[in-house]
């Protein structure tokens, strides 16, 4: 019995060992293995891999893929003419030599971000004191971009390599610092103000004037049609006169009945008029039946 746990113990202290040799390998990281603190090798290639025990040695791991830092600075830059302005920018990176890498900066792709973010900032800091604001926002972006990129590089690989490799460096924003930016935008309202009352004002005035030509032309339309009136009038009138004038001549007293009868039509137009006048009055006289003879007796 003791025999049998005596083995089983030997064996699992031998699978036990033998698990603390293997390690795996992902084809997204670097293995690397430390002997007694140092390193002892870099595994680039996945898959299962060997290693002496702890603590003789360790393995530990770092990202290979290519990776993107973020600007988070928002500390303004000054441009060739003086102008502070604030960018934003991003950085396409990669740990190329792990060794160098965790020599140099760390041993995790934090350290790495925090330290190329100072260079990348410097890097931008000292280019862009070279372009106007102008420049930034033309086509020389692109040569700034280049330029940054080329002096990052060169402090990564310079006389104390950190093992990275900056594969691009890109610009996504330019823009004035928050008080200039209120500054210009204030500027920029005030100027639409300015325009839109400019436009309003003459608005009024073409309205005004537009009123004034419709008045004028109604003013003398309406004199026109007056004066058409009054002439179509005065010939009506003076035709009247010249048909009355021709009765008169051809029948005195038929011309007189027929005056009469206009009167009447003229002095009875409603029904509730009341007129208190003489019998005998000539008002009259057309009704009576001037010079007639009296009725007969018995009729009315």
């Amino acid at each position: 019995m003791n025999r049998v746990g005596f083995i089983a113990s030997s064996l699992l202290v031998v699978l036990a060992l033998l698990s603390s040799m293997l390690f795996v390998v992902d084809q997204r990281q670097f293995g690397v293995v430390y002997a007694l603190g140092e390193i002892k090798d870099v595994v680039t290639e996945p898959g299962l891999h060997f290693k002496l025990p702890p603590p003789f040695q360790n393995v530990s791991y770092i990202d290979k893929r290519l990776l993107t830092l973020d600007s988070t600075d928002v500390e303004p830059i000054y441009t060739a003419e003086k102008q502070r302005v604030v960018i934003d920018w991003y950085v396409r990176w990669r740990i190329s030599q792990p060794s160098e890498y965790i020599r140099n900066v760390g041993i995790d792709e934090r350290a790495g971000a925090n330290q190329l973010n100072r260079v990348v900032r410097n890097a931008f800091q000292e280019e862009i004191n070279k372009y106007t604001l102008k420049d930034l926002l033309s086509q020389k972006r692109e040569a700034l971009m280049a330029d940054v990129k080329r002096e990052v590089i060169e402090k990564v690989r310079g006389a104390q390599p950190l093992g990275m490799d900056v594969v691009d460096v890109r610009i996504t924003r330019v823009d004035y610092v928050e008080a200039i930016t209120e500054s210009v935008y204030r500027r920029m309202e005030a100027e639409r103000k300015r325009v839109a009352n400019e436009l309003r004002s003459t608005g009024a005035a073409e309205g005004e004037k537009i009123r004034a030509d419709a008045d004028r032309q109604r003013e003398v339309t309406i004199a026109n049609a007056y004066r058409d009136a009054q002439k179509v009038k005065g010939e009506g009138d003076a035709i009247a006169a010249r048909n009355y004038a021709e009765s008169f001549g051809k029948d005195a007293q038929f011309a007189q009945f027929y005056r009469s009868l206009d009167a009447y039509k003229t002095s009875f137009n409603k029904k509730s008029d009341v007129m208190v006048l003489d019998p005998s009055s000539d008002f009259f006289k057309a009704m009576r039946g001037s010079g007639a003879s009296p009725a007969p007796a018995g009729k009315k």
